[in-house]
């Protein structure tokens, strides 16, 4: 498991209150039961943490995946380390 997928899995867990066992790179949020407004929060969080902004495109609650979602952020800090 990544770094990144590490903590982005911590990240879930802790918002949305659930084991981090539970989760699995190919649950979506909706499958773990958060909610529109706590996968918002969960999004921020994750953009905090990283000091990344995720588009839009990449954040589709009710069928992307948590496996997409980390390699979303993964992208995300690829293309911010070739920009300097």
């Amino acid at each position: 498991m990544s770094t990144v997928q590490q903590e982005t899995f911590d990240i879930i867990a802790k918002q949305a209150k659930i084991d981090i066992a539970t989760i699995k790179p190919e649950s979506t949020l909706k499958d773990l039961g958060i909610a529109s407004l706590d996968a918002i929060e969960v999004l921020f969080d994750l953009e905090e943490h990283f000091n990344i902004n995720l588009p839009n495109e990449d954040t589709d609650f009710d069928n992307g995946t948590v496996g997409q979602l980390v390699e979303a952020i993964e992208r995300q800090i690829a293309q911010k380390a070739t920009e300097g």
